[in-house]
């Protein structure tokens, strides 16, 4: 009787001791906060990369406006190399942690006036540069178009004589925490700008034979 009686207050003891019961409650909890936080951190990472993929299509339409053989006398002259220039350059501005020609693609396109035909727009030429085997989503160069490039609604288009710089960028987001959350979108960006200044707007140059020509049927992430 006296064992069952020890048995007893033990337990009634142990029913009335509260010190450890924050901790219980703490490691109950835990797993339910350690997963909102981990989502909370993926889904800003997400968010952070959207914004730069976002900057990076703006600063190379902007840049590709810019380009071109300074001259008083001549209309500007883009030349093969000022392309590819470029190209290095947003690689250099994305980082070596994004990897973007690695883990994405950049589509410069010329999106110029044309005379002829019923469709007044058209891609004149068209550059890229990256490993990601996606093509543009609005016209490989030759693409005509009776309104502008674009998403529907919100299509641009270049004046007579004048020229529009379009840009595509493509990148795969990796997570940084699992694929559980948001998984492995492809985060996409446009952007345009219309050509600064007189350009001749006949072709593109070569400086010399040696410049790689980034054509679109060509998938690297180094000029080639």
């Amino acid at each position: 009787m006296k064992r069952l009686a020890d048995i007893r207050r033990a337990g009634q003891a142990l029913l009335r001791d509260r010190r450890a019961l924050a901790m219980t409650e703490f490691a109950l909890a835990m797993p339910f906060f350690l997963t909102a936080g981990l989502g909370g951190i993926e889904v800003a990472s997400y968010s952070l990369q959207v914004m730069r993929v976002n900057q990076i299509a703006s600063q190379i339409a902007d840049n590709a406006s810019r380009i071109g053989d300074y001259s008083t006398l001549d209309n500007r002259k883009i030349y093969e190399g000022d392309i590819n220039d470029l190209l290095t350059g947003a690689d250099l501005a994305a980082g070596t942690q994004m990897s973007l020609f690695t883990k994405g693609r950049v589509i410069i396109s010329s999106l110029e006036y044309q005379t002829s035909g019923s469709n007044t727009q058209y891609i004149h030429w068209q550059r890229c540069m990256g490993t990601k085997r996606v093509a543009s989503s609005y016209g490989v160069q030759g693409t005509t178009f009776a309104i502008g490039m674009g998403p529907s609604g919100r299509e641009v288009y270049a004046s007579k004589g004048e020229a529009v710089m379009f840009v595509e960028v493509k990148y795969d987001y990796q997570p940084l925490v699992g694929s559980s959350v948001i998984g492995t979108p492809t985060i996409s960006s446009i952007a345009s700008f219309t050509v600064r200044s007189s350009r001749d707007l006949s072709q593109v140059y070569q400086r010399t034979p040696a410049d790689p020509v980034m054509t679109c049927d060509k998938y690297t992430g180094t000029l080639s």
